[in-house]
């Protein structure tokens, strides 16, 4: 049935997540701004466009918020990586399906990138345990190189963590200077860093080359 004409009801699942998005925006446009440390529970109310008591029903502080800020950057991130990789069908052509999602995401969303890339690693031992625990989550499609790799079973077993954390670490010093606009065009030379590893230099680059 076709509801009634005039102003509908939003189910309170709604309006909660909604108030939960807005006040993670709002705290990485004021982290992005002032940097993390500065950064006061009234900034972020206030940037939300929220009562304060809106916040605390929420978050418990803070760093409660900033906690919850990465785990939305990673389950986005993520998101756009697997949609993107499923669509192709080898290993190498899901690999950089997937990195330039991700790349185009930070791109996107400069505060986020911020806060949860460069930030996050200095705001207390909470939020850099998040940020492992996002590089870890990229750690299962490097893995599948493997499987595609004629020296698969003798690649070091720190290998797609060791290619993860150089992925994040060149992306961190491109926000660093202010670059983020930028980051898209790493593309081929991260595609190349992650697949030489698996395929070989010069598979790797006949592979960059179609990018």
């Amino acid at each position: 049935m076709r509801p009634p004409p005039g102003r509908q009801r939003l189910s309170r699942e709604f309006i909660a997540r909604h108030q939960r998005a807005r006040i993670v925006n709002a705290l990485a446009e004021e982290t992005l701004d002032r940097g993390y440390r500065a950064v006061t529970v009234a900034d972020i109310v206030r940037r939300a466009g929220i009562a304060r008591n809106t916040f605390y029903d929420n978050f418990a502080s803070k760093e409660d918020c900033f906690l919850a800020t990465q785990d939305y950057a990673v389950e986005e991130s993520l998101s756009r990586i697997v949609e993107a990789a499923e669509e192709k069908e080898t290993w190498e052509e899901r690999l950089a399906a997937g990195l330039e999602a991700f790349l185009k995401y930070v791109a996107s969303e400069p505060a986020l990138a911020r806060t949860c890339i460069v930030e996050a690693l200095s705001a207390g031992e909470a939020a850099q345990e998040r940020y492992e625990q996002s590089l870890q989550a990229f750690v299962p499609l490097l893995r599948l190189g493997r499987e595609s790799s004629p020296v698969g079973d003798d690649l070091p077993e720190t290998l797609e963590e060791t290619i993860a954390g150089g992925i994040f670490w060149v992306i961190y010093q491109r926000i660093v200077l202010g670059e983020t606009e930028e980051i898209e065009a790493l593309l081929p030379d991260l595609v190349d860093f992650a697949l030489t590893p698996y395929i070989g230099a010069e598979s790797a680059r006949r592979a960059t080359a179609r990018l």
